[in-house]
Parts: structure tokens; C-alpha cells; sequence
């Protein structure tokens, strides 16, 4: 066998995003591409800002001598003010450079984080549903998964998270709003959580991280803002992403972000510039680090989403399924008709539309739509979707 047994599980258990993607190419080869409606894949099709174009522009008319030469391991100092004044405003917490660190995207910052913190062994919990590549980077690095179930419409189960805690536990990972239950976590559920992790850290004698995964902050509806996790835990580490706010997933930038208010930060910072480098990203790429430094207060226009997420919400729960009216990101995350979510999301491939399992979130009987589509996309699939609705008694 060409790869590890470990790998060739891993494949065949959690590749549901990538299947339904492949699915979806051989079914516009088949069909054609304006007769499948593919829900799958959380890739927008929202164009960057306008201000992005520019800045581009701007230095690929006038370079900067040297700009794509080596920098820093943990990025250019004026991109990291840059974020950490944008912090800064955003917190009211007193953010530095030295607190920041760029990343190829929150996907590389997240196994940089745990490629720094971890022991073998030890655990970091994660809330499902969940995106199913943390399970892989926690494994990456010698950790172990422990997953805790949310409750009541998918916020985090304090009680379940205090019955999962061991003296093993180092980390939790938090992804608000989530993918792929688009929620947001409330001030008042997270200053529990730092509470409550608090305590365990003073009952077990060592640290439990929060790892704040979040590249859909911005990407808030109903005039609601985004609840800040630093003020009510020390030991937090955010990752974060340009993928989504400036709609640059092919352009892998993001950063960490340290607590000014963790003691130990210098030593922090200091393993997460080394693990940046240990790991084989070596920096984060300088031409888009060169760009985000003028646009940390730029993003997509969230009300586009909000648009796309109002039909949906309409259409569907007209048709008669149940779903948590998502709050930000840009998926919904609908109960199945059916306890058995694969065999319904196969009932709506014969209508050509493609959308996710809830198990490859961690949580069978739902699936995911993903609307950061074309409205085409969505107003086509709506058939599909009455159909498979009236085939299943809704």
C-alpha cells in the first residue's frame, strides 16, 4: 500500500468535503456545470475588496527594493503592528508586534500553535460538530482528540467540557461563528468557559490553552459584534485567516495572535516563531503580507452572505427542515430527515445537489450547505431540495 495504514484511515473517514467536491466535478462532466448545485465546499466566490486590487497595484507598479527577499520568521514588523494596532482597537488590550506572528493561513497557524504546546499525549478537546481537520493536526503532533458534543443549538456544554478535563488536558479549540454550524459564542458562554478552564488550570497544576480559530469574525449578521475570548482567558492564542474577510483562501495568509496579558508570552512567541520555521513554512509570503499590512480594517461586505443566508433560511424551512438560524460564516448546518445523513445526502445527488454529511463534522443526523455560492447555485437547487423534502415525509 502506497501510504500509511494511519493515512489510509484517515482518508477514508474524513475526506467528506474533498469526496463531495470530486463528486461534484464528475457530475458537471456529466451534466454540465449550470445543471449540478454544488453546495460542498466553504471556497467563496465573493471577489476581494476593492482596496485589495488597489494595494496590489500600488506595489506591483512601485516595489519596495528587497520585497520578496527572506524576512523575519514571524513576519515583517510593520505587518505585525499593523495587526496588532487592529487588535488593539478591536480588544482594548495592549497589543504589540512581539504579540503577532504571520502565518500561511489559520490552517498552518493551528499545527504551529500545537506543534508548540503539545506533549505527547496529551489531549485537546475539541466541540462538535467541528472542522474535521483539527482532529488531523492535533494527531500531526503527538496529541490526542477528545471530543465534546455542544448543546442546546450548538453553543459549547460547560458541564461536558468540565467532565472532559483531565490532567492531560492542554488545549481546547473554539471556532466562533462556526464552521459548520455558522453560531456565534456568546461574551457570557466564553467568560464561563475562561472561568471554568481557569479553575482546572489551578486544580491540575498546569495550563489549558484556548485555541481561538477565527477567519469568520468578520462575517457577522443582524448587527451583531463579534465576542472577544482574550479578555477572559490569559493563556489564549488566536489563529486567524484572510481566506474569508478579504475572500484570499488561495493566497495562505493569516497570523497568530499571543494574550499581552499572558505572563510567559516572550517565551510563547519565541516557540511559535521557531515551530513556523521547524515545521517548513518558514514565513508567511511576503508579497500578501506587504498587501494585508494596509488592510487590517478591511473585509467583504457581510451583508452579501447575510442576503444569501435569509433565502435559504426561508426557502428550507419552508420546505419544512429544521435548522439553527446561523449567526455569521456562511454555511447552515440542517438537521437530516433521516438519522442516516449519508443516505440523505445521497437523495439529493439525484437531484444534483451536493452538500455534506454531519458526520464528517463529528455530528451524524445534519449536513452542511455552504452558500458562499453563485445565487444561481442556490436558486437552483431549491428544486432538488423541495423534492428530496416531499421523498422523505417533511
Amino acid at each position: 500500500m502506497a501510504v500509511s495504514n494511519k493515512i489510509h484511515g484517515f482518508m477514508e473517514q474524513g475526506g467528506w468535503i474533498r469526496k463531495m467536491f470530486e463528486t461534484g466535478i464528475a457530475l458537471k462532466a456529466q451534466y454540465g456545470e449550470d445543471k449540478v448545485f454544488d453546495l460542498s465546499l466553504g471556497n467563496p466566490v465573493v471577489e476581494p475588496p476593492e482596496e485589495f486590487r488597489q494595494e496590489l497595484r500600488r506595489l506591483a507598479e512601485n516595489p519596495i527594493k528587497g520585497m520578496h527577499r527572506y524576512m523575519p520568521n514571524n513576519g515583517y514588523l510593520e505587518t505585525r503592528q499593523s495587526v496588532a494596532d487592529g487588535l488593539r482597537l478591536e480588544t482594548g488590550l495592549d497589543f504589540t508586534a512581539g504579540d503577532i506572528i504571520m502565518t500561511c493561513g489559520a490552517a498552518a497557524a493551528i499545527n504551529v500553535v500545537l506543534k508548540t504546546i503539545l506533549n505527547p499525549g496529551q489531549e485537546v478537546i475539541i466541540l462538535s460538530p467541528y472542522f474535521v481537520e483539527y482532529g488531523y493536526y492535533i494527531d500531526n503532533h503527538g496529541g490526542v482528540a477528545v471530543t465534546v458534543p455542544t448543546g442546546d443549538a450548538f453553543q459549547p456544554d460547560l458541564d461536558a467540557i468540565e467532565a472532559a478535563i483531565t490532567g492531560k488536558t492542554r488545549a481546547i479549540i473554539i471556532n466562533s461563528p462556526n464552521n459548520p454550524s455558522g453560531v456565534i459564542y456568546p461574551e457570557n458562554r466564553l467568560a464561563a468557559l475562561g472561568e471554568l478552564l481557569g479553575r482546572k488550570e489551578r486544580e491540575h497544576g498546569g495550563e489549558i490553552f484556548i485555541i481561538s480559530d477565527e477567519p469568520y469574525r468578520r462575517i457577522i449578521y443582524d448587527g451583531l459584534s463579534y465576542p472577544q475570548v482574550f479578555p477572559h482567558h490569559a493563556s489564549t492564542i488566536v489563529v486567524n485567516s484572510h481566506a474569508k474577510d478579504l475572500a484570499l483562501p488561495g493566497e495562505r495568509i493569516g497570523y497568530m495572535a499571543v494574550n499581552p496579558e499572558y505572563q510567559q508570552k516572550a517565551e510563547l512567541a519565541d516557540g511559535l516563531t521557531f515551530c513556523n520555521r521547524m515545521l517548513g513554512f518558514v514565513n508567511a509570503p511576503a508579497l500578501m503580507q506587504h498587501v494585508v499590512r494596509a488592510l487590517q480594517g478591511v473585509s467583504v461586505d457581510p451583508l452579501e452572505y447575510q442576503r444569501k443566508r435569509d433565502f435559504l433560511y426561508s426557502s428550507l424551512t419552508g420546505m419544512g427542515y429544521s435548522m439553527t438560524r446561523p449567526q455569521g460564516a456562511f454555511y447552515l448546518f440542517p438537521e437530516s430527515p433521516v438519522d442516516d445523513d449519508v443516505a440523505f445526502v445521497d437523495a439529493l445527488q439525484k437531484w444534483n445537489v451536493l452538500t455534506v454529511p454531519g458526520r464528517g463534522f463529528g455530528t451524524p443526523g445534519y449536513f452542511r450547505i455552504s452558500y458562499c455560492v453563485e445565487d444561481k447555485v442556490l436558486e437552483g437547487a431549491m428544486e432538488g431540495f423541495a423534492k428530496t423534502a416531499k421523498e422523505f415525509g417533511l
